[in-house]
Parts: C-alpha cells; structure tokens; sequence
C-alpha cells in the first residue's frame, strides 16, 4: 500500500442503479484484506469488477471516453435509462479504527445518451471530533470534481479511491497486450492489462531484487522449464524475453510461453510487487481462467501475500481458489430471480460452523448449501 495510507482501508461499498445492480435495491460490499465475490456467470461479478474500473475512469478525468467506450448511458443505467434515471455509489473508508471518510457521488443520463456528475460529496470526521462533516463539491457535470478539490480531506479521498486498481489478465494471444514490446518509460507501475509486464519487470529486477526474484522463483514453480527472464532493453523498448533451464545459450520470447504460463508471469508480477508500487486496492476478475489446478494454488498463496499491505477483491468461479480462504472471505453474488438485478451476502463462520465440519468450501458450494450456482 502506498506509503502514509497504511492504516486505511476501504470498509465498505454502496451501488445503486448500475448495470444489473437495481437502484432500489442496492449491492453492499464489506470489505477485509481478502474478498472473494462468488457466483455464477451472469450473476454480476464482472459488473461489480466494472463499477471499480468507472471509478478509475472518474478519478483520472476520462469518465466521458468510459461512457464512450461502453456505449451509451442506457448501458450503463439499470435496464435503461427509461427504468432506471440514476446511478449512484459510495465508498466508506476507515482509518485508525475510530474515524470514516466517505465518498459518495451521482450520475444522471443526459441527451444524447450520456452520463454525467450532478452530484460529489465527502464526509469524514476531524481528529477529536465525534461530529461526521460534509462537503458539497461543485458539479463539474461532464467529469468528476474531486481531482480538483482543495479541501485537505477530499485530497486524501482522491488519493485513496485512485489507489484502486482493476487488473485484467484475459488476453493472451499473439496479439494481445501481454505479448507485446513495450516503451521502458512506463515502468515504475503495472498497467491494467500488463501492457507494460517487460518494463516493469525491469524495473523491479534494476530497484527492488527481493520482490524480482520472488516472482521468479513463482514462476519457476508453476513453469518447470523457466529459468529467469532475459531483459535487455533495445533502445526505448523492452521485450519479454527469457531463458529455459537448458545449458544453452538460446534466448525465448513471449510468444513461446503457454497461455496459462504468461498469464500466471502477470498475476505474479502484480501479486508480489513490493509495497511501494502496490496499489491499495487490487481488484481482480476470475483471474484463475487458463490455470492448472497447482497454478490455482500459487495463485491463492500470492493473493495471502498480497492481502499484507493491500486489500484484494476477487471475482471467481473456481472451487480450486476458494479451499484455500476462509469462508468469512467469500461473498455469494446471484442474480435474484425475482427482481432480475444483482444481490450480494457476506457469508459467516458462525453460520455454517456446523457444515465446514463435515464439508469443504467448494463442495458447500457445489451442493448450493451458500447459493451463488446456476439452479
């Protein structure tokens, strides 16, 4: 976690009226250092995952080019903007276990097909106070007014909601990001999609060597022929080259890892960055897609590692991850047949103390004793 921000931690998040989230009925997040959102597909995993990635959009500026890229704001608004006129969401963070800052905002559909903020507020406690304060930000309509608020807390706000990341591994064909030469500049943070995995391998290889070379020796472990990456920047650019535990001197490029493997190298590399490049909040969607079964348990072993200076949010399906936490980590995401929108319950030990005697996790789940499968 970013340093000065140690003792904070995002505690809870409030959604209404975004994708298949109703406005009525809101999906409520509570948060600890690991979070697993557990269902089936079309459950509402991804948009959850989605509503964080807005919020990046949102805090760098670029929330219009979201909407742009989604579509329109009828996809966004809970089916359309006919059914639904808002959306609204709200982040709770806690720090020092006695004080909160909130940050809470609005988005209304606009002709054509847009989305834009009427509405930004914070709320935090002063040190020694009990009283909870407010301030109203002034709408900037087209783009969030946070970013450029003054006031010392609503800089902190910006900061912290900044510091939550989505990361997404899912593209690992010949041409996909992962794959790709990259500019050495952008190195000093991982991006989104691993456009940047060789610089930043770099980087951390050049300034922080213990967390290289644990990423390595993961890597080893899940890719038995690997033996370390080989990179040489070639000007501005760097590739994704390495060598196999061959005597030889032949040098690999990224295109002669597997899938699974390459995936695995990107979720190692964000999972096992030191603590001054990792972000506060890592959110993560099905990030087990393409992995074996023993990959899958690495994968669970670097989520624990990374859970020590951040939190970690997680959307799965995997019986093979969720055997490795606890239960009080899961929550069961469904889509409520009644009302067709997303729902979302926080399980408990307490609750299924007397089932986790008999019966793992995963097998709990297979029998649909916590919901979250398909009927």
């Amino acid at each position: 976690m970013k340093k000065g921000y140690k003792n904070i931690r995002l505690k809870e998040v409030e959604i209404r009226g975004y994708k298949s989230i109703d406005f009525e009925k809101a999906v409520n997040l509570e948060l600890g250092d690991v979070n697993i959102l557990l269902g089936a597909n079309g459950a509402g995993k991804s948009n959850i995952v989605s509503f964080f990635k807005m919020l990046s959009f949102m805090m760098s500026k670029s929330f219009a080019n979201y909407v742009e890229m989604a579509g329109t704001s009828n996809y966004l608004l809970h089916y359309g903007a006919k059914c639904t006129s808002f959306i609204e969401g709200s982040l709770k963070f806690s720090y020092n276990k006695n004080y909160e800052d909130i940050y809470q905002f609005k988005l209304a559909n606009a002709a054509p097909d847009r989305l834009i903020v009427i509405e930004e507020s914070i709320k935090y406690h002063k040190v020694g106070e009990n009283k909870l304060h407010e301030v109203l930000l002034e709408p900037n309509y087209k783009e969030s007014a946070l970013a450029d608020c003054q006031d010392p807390v609503a800089k902190s706000i910006y900061k912290m909601v900044s510091f939550c990341k989505v990361y997404q591994f899912h593209d690992s064909s010949s041409d996909g990001p992962l794959r790709q030469v990259c500019p050495i500049e952008t190195s000093d943070y991982l991006q989104s999609q691993g456009n940047n995995l060789p610089s930043f391998l770099y980087f951390l290889k050049e300034n922080f060597k213990d967390s290289y070379d644990r990423i390595t020796s993961y890597v080893r472990d899940v890719v038995p022929q690997f033996e370390d990456f080989y990179l040489e920047p070639a000007g501005r650019f760097i590739s994704l080259r390495w060598k196999d535990t061959s005597a030889n001197d032949y040098v690999f490029d990224a295109h002669q890892f597997s899938d699974g493997s390459i995936r695995f190298i990107a979720l190692a590399t964000l999972l096992l960055q030191p603590q001054d490049t990792m972000p506060s909040v890592i959110i993560l969607d099905e990030p087990e897609l393409g992995l074996h079964p023993f990959a899958i348990m690495k994968l669970a072993e670097m989520i624990k590692d990374a859970a020590i200076h951040s939190q970690v949010i997680i959307a799965s399906q995997s019986k093979d991850l969720i055997d490795h936490f606890d239960i009080s980590d899961i929550s069961i995401v469904e889509m409520d047949e009644k009302s067709l929108c997303t729902s979302v319950r926080k399980l408990s030990e307490d609750e299924y103390k007397l089932w986790l005697e008999h019966y793992t996790v995963s097998e709990l789940w297979d029998k649909n004793v916590l919901g979250g499968r398909p009927e």
